[in-house]
């Protein structure tokens, strides 16, 4: 019996162990804290935007302008052929002779560059144009 009481004295004693629970909660707390600061440094701007609601086609209204650009950055009048420092020009003498009711039809080709179409939608705004509309379907260059 001397044998067990030794052995009986080895199981009293305990062995160090390293809890890892205690150890994932505070990793966890650490993580979800540094989440929650970085978020409340980004501040978000935005501008309010009314986008269009997509309907049936209108009517064509022989008042109005449609100017179209092209892959090569050339843009049409009504299908005439003109340049893009011509737009200006004649976005002004539009405006003049209709008023209020001047309206522009954007509309590109299927290549046409976005920075070329930018440039045209700034010239209507320029010229004090404030009704446009922006062409969604692709016409052939010059149509």
């Amino acid at each position: 019996m001397a044998g067990g009481g030794s052995s009986h004295s080895e199981d009293d004693k305990k062995k160090a162990r390293i809890e890892i629970i205690p150890l994932i909660d505070v990793i966890f707390f650490l993580l979800a804290t540094f989440v929650l600061f970085t978020l409340s440094l980004n501040k978000i701007q935005s501008l309010p935007a009314d986008l269009p609601v997509a309907g049936p086609p209108g009517p064509v209204d022989d008042r109005s302008v449609t100017l179209q650009v092209s892959e090569e950055g050339a843009c049409y009048w009504n299908h005439e052929l003109i340049t893009i420092s011509d737009v200006m020009p004649r976005l002004t003498q539009y405006k003049e002779k209709q008023g209020s009711i001047a309206r522009v039809l954007i509309a590109n080709d299927d290549k046409a560059r976005y920075g070329s179409i930018v440039r045209v939608l700034d010239e209507v705004r320029k010229a004090g144009i404030t009704q446009v509309a922006v062409e969604t379907r692709i016409r052939p260059t010059g149509k």
